[in-house]
């Protein structure tokens, strides 16, 4: 992985992926031991628009590994207000650091900037189109729930129409293998067909489609919740009858396993209940870790920096 650039999970082999979690997994036990693996390394966060999360996380990242960080946090406090393209960016900013992570609302910027720019590059967010690292965070927290990322029964809830977060965890899923997905989601917001047909492409994967949460809540290993977006919906009415139904609450807990994890990629609006935050199976916050603990390994990993004591090994599927 050394200075490659990862612009869609695509860019890693599963067991690339697999390295990545498990060195996330040393990371988290071992931190003193990590904290100079990028000593005089330098890292751009390049944000064409808002974030939080993202954007503090990949910095953390950063400094935990003990390098140190550059950047602007939206479009207005870059050259772009000047007109410049992001090619030029990436080759200016290229002469100043090790390596970039870019957040842009056009699908697609990633990859130019990757083509550009001359250290490893890493997507941070392109529009609609792709978010790698927060699936790795996806991942990473199952791994931390059921110490695998496959032979499990996930449902997907809400907005899956629009959401990147979902499209992008399914096809990887689908690259380990022996998942079935519950797409639990109003007729307005369904599944894409390139994802479906994603998933009829994998013969140890299945699908069903549903539209009510309570009925199916209890199958399942984890549940992965998303925003229903009233902007989505072209009737009012429809929004209101369609909201409460993906509200997770305490209620609907009940019926819902006791091991089962519930994962979002926040942030969160009213779809989950405060209630659940102190439930044992409220892993959300916990997906933010990962997802530190997975861009540190990212970061180690396309600069080729060796994270001291930790020896290589594959995490069996």
């Amino acid at each position: 992985m050394v200075g490659k650039s990862v612009i869609t999970l695509d860019d890693l082999s599963v067991p690339q992926i697999q390295e990545l979690l498990h060195k996330a997994q040393y990371i988290d036990s071992h931190r003193k031991e990590v904290a100079h693996t990028c000593d005089g390394r330098v890292l751009a966060t390049l944000f064409y628009e808002p974030s939080t999360r993202t954007r503090l996380s990949f910095e953390t990242a950063m400094l935990r590994l003990g390098g140190k960080v550059i950047g602007f946090a939206g479009a207005q406090l870059s050259s772009v207000t000047k007109g410049e393209s992001i090619s030029d960016t990436l080759k200016t900013v290229s002469n100043y650091v090790d390596v970039v992570a870019i957040r842009h609302p056009k699908e697609g910027a990633a990859l130019v900037a990757a083509d550009a720019a001359g250290v490893p590059v890493i997507n941070a967010g392109d529009g609609g189109h792709m978010h790698p690292t927060q699936t790795l965070a996806d991942l990473a927290t199952l791994q931390s729930r059921f110490g695998r990322v496959n032979n499990l029964t996930i449902g997907l809830c809400g907005d899956l129409t629009f959401g990147r977060t979902v499209h992008s965890l399914i096809e990887t899923l689908c690259r380990f293998g022996n998942v079935r997905f519950i797409l639990i989601s109003p007729k307005e917001l369904k599944t894409p067909q390139y994802v479906i047909n994603r998933i009829k492409a994998t013969p140890s994967c299945s699908y069903e489609e549903v539209t009510d949460l309570s009925s199916v809540i209890g199958d399942l290993d984890a549940l992965y919740m998303t925003r229903v977006q009233k902007e989505r919906f072209f009737n009012e009415d429809d929004y209101l009858r369609l909201r409460d139904t993906y509200i997770l609450d305490e209620a609907k807990l009940r019926k819902a396993k006791p091991t089962m994890a519930v994962l979002h990629p926040l942030p969160r609006v009213n779809e989950i209940a405060v209630e659940v935050d102190n439930d044992p199976r409220a892993a959300y916050f916990e997906q933010v870790k990962n997802g530190m603990l997975m861009r540190m390994a990212l970061e180690s990993s396309v600069l080729g920096d060796q994270l001291a004591g930790y020896e290589e090994k594959e995490i069996t599927l």
